[in-house]
């Protein structure tokens, strides 16, 4: 996982609750890199885990909604640091459909051994997106948080609703975005 993910989880972090909270977790977690990241680095993605767990267990959040406020951050984040990859982008549907041909394409560019999750787009309408997300990192909450981020980086409303798909062994999800205006 790249580094970037970890030094921007670890600002929200910072910023959200404070820099002991940081040193705290960090601790907690016991990681082999001792919690120093560079955005360019690459790094196990069991260091997030444990380092979600361990903000968990120390402000009471349950992980699904740290995951979700993470995502959301990130995708602000991303979208203040990466402007290029949102020109001539105007609607979230059409930004979300193209993450594969387009955002993942440009990250790779950049960041070459990134390994980044798989979007198979379903359905692409005015009123409905169907992403399938395939990752063995199975960071869904994360990937539902930079969508939600995205809707509202776009002014845009959706539902969200997901639902688990197995096929030969393998976890994917469904997610199903319904615009509500």
């Amino acid at each position: 996982m790249k580094g970037v993910v970890f030094t921007e989880f670890l600002e929200m972090v910072e910023d959200r609750f404070s820099a002991e909270m940081v040193d705290d977790i960090i601790e907690d977690s016991e990681l082999p890199s001792g919690g120093a990241y560079t955005a360019v680095g690459t790094y196990p993605h069991s260091e997030m885990v444990s380092m979600v767990v361990a903000l968990s267990q120390r402000s009471g959040m349950a992980v699904r909604d740290l995951l979700l406020a993470f995502g959301q951050h990130l995708f602000g984040r991303f979208a203040h640091g990466y402007p290029a990859f949102f020109k001539g982008q105007t609607h979230a549907f059409d930004f979300l459909a193209g993450i594969e041909l387009v955002i993942h394409a440009e990250v790779l560019k950049l960041y070459p051994d990134a390994q980044l999750p798989r979007f198979t787009v379903e359905e692409h309408t005015q009123q409905r997106l169907i992403l399938v997300y395939n990752s063995p990192r199975h960071f869904e909450d994360l990937a539902e948080g930079l969508m939600r981020g995205c809707m509202a980086h776009f002014g845009e409303h959706a539902e969200i609703s997901r639902s688990v798909l197995y096929e030969n062994g393998v976890q994917r999800e469904r997610f199903v975005l319904t615009r509500t205006t």
